[in-house]
């Protein structure tokens, strides 16, 4: 027996990276899935990709009035709602806290935080009547300590929605239905090259570019990759992790978890050396 099987799942972000892993992954699995995006093309592409349990469908996660649509057609169609990945995001501005744009601070926080706020608003009266549900917000290590994104609004971002999660799982979990989030780590995808400028079309066919940089980020010896995360979406998806709520789970192969091994014991060689206490 699949993970999912039976299960349906709505899944935010989806035409690339995390998201079109996470679908492919819950297809896989059992689930039937809708997922979301606003590139109409690479939507497509996907939904071809895994076939008949996959219904792509274009919309942008900030908008109400999308969400709605999203909603309606998820239950005219399936009946119901078991699954939520709250995972569409993207860039938010760098620098200095000086040259912060007020327009970009503003819709960072509508992609990153709105969209999460108004998926578990919809999601929320469907699970509570079913007595039953699994959301997860995609959050990142960036949320957890200062200098983990090249943008400080993207981790003051991912700070607020690992708080929302934690509030939200206090009210939901009440009615059975759990609230949870992921924390990557240095995932290769394509939205640092984004970041830092690459067009948004190119941006994605970067990410195998980033892998070299992002293995030596943590102690695990391989850059993260979309499945890692869609892995544990997977597991707080299904009923094996039906007592787990209001949890963030940081995947990061250790990055956040201390200093590395072998550059703390370079420092103490270092110290040493310059007490004149080597021998």
């Amino acid at each position: 027996m699949a993970l999912l099987d039976g299960k349906i799942a709505i899944i935010t972000g989806g035409t690339s990276g995390i998201g079109a892993a996470t679908a492919e992954l819950f297809a896989a699995e059992g689930a039937k899935v809708v997922f979301t995006g606003r590139r109409k093309a690479e939507g497509e592409a996907v939904a071809k990709r895994i076939g008949a349990a996959a219904t792509f469908v274009q919309a942008d996660a900030t908008s109400e009035a999308d969400w709605e649509r999203v909603i309606r057609l998820t239950l005219d169609r399936h009946g119901r709602l078991d699954a939520l990945f709250n995972n569409a995001g993207g860039p938010a501005p760098t620098g200095s806290i000086e040259t912060v744009p007020v327009d970009g601070f503003d819709a960072a926080m509508a992609l990153l935080v709105r969209s999460v706020m108004l998926g578990m608003k919809h999601a929320a009266p469907i699970m509570k009547r079913q007595r039953a549900g699994s959301i997860i917000n995609n959050a990142s290590v960036a949320g957890h300590l200062a200098g983990y994104s090249t943008s400080m609004v993207y981790g003051a971002a991912k700070a607020a929605v690992i708080h929302l999660t934690r509030c939200v799982a206090m009210e939901l979990g009440e009615h059975g239905v759990r609230v949870n989030s992921i924390s990557p780590g240095a995932i290769a995808t394509g939205i640092l090259a984004k970041a830092l400028g690459a067009e948004p079309s190119k941006g994605d066919a970067m990410a195998d570019k980033l892998k070299a940089t992002f293995a030596t980020a943590q102690p695990i010896p391989r850059a993260g990759i979309p499945d890692d995360i869609a892995q544990c979406a997977c597991w707080l998806a299904s009923d094996r992790s039906t007592f787990v709520n209001g949890e963030d789970i940081v995947v990061d192969g250790g990055q956040i978890r201390g200093r590395a091994y072998t550059l703390h014991q370079a420092a103490v060689r270092q110290t040493k050396s310059m007490l004149g206490l080597e021998g």
